[in-house]
């Protein structure tokens, strides 16, 4: 996990291990105005703990004004959002049409 200029970048197995920090890692992006992206693009695998702290903290950037987007979420990690019914209170970025 790393993060820079409004944007959290995860990779690997995103567990409930890790919430903990990414928690941090999130709140402290939302403390800026700049609109803050999640990219999931290295992420092999998430569990719902991590999935439900991605979309609390979407609706509290929502609350404050700000908007959280999710980057590069795979196939199965949509599935799971919409399984969860926590597709609604993410934003997801559109993937860009192929050229």
């Amino acid at each position: 996990m790393w993060a820079k200029a409004g944007e959290l970048h995860l990779s690997g197995q995103v567990d409930g291990r890790h919430t903990p920090g990414i928690r941090e890692a999130l709140y402290r992006l939302l403390e800026g105005d700049a609109p803050v992206v999640v990219d999931l693009s290295a992420v092999s695998s998430i569990d719902l703990p991590a999935l439900r702290l991605l979309a609390a903290a979407s609706r509290q950037s929502g609350r404050a004004g700000q908007r959280l987007t999710l980057r590069g979420c795979s196939p199965s990690v949509r599935r799971l959002l919409r399984l969860s019914r926590m597709a609604h209170c993410v934003a997801l970025e559109r993937a860009a049409a192929p050229v």
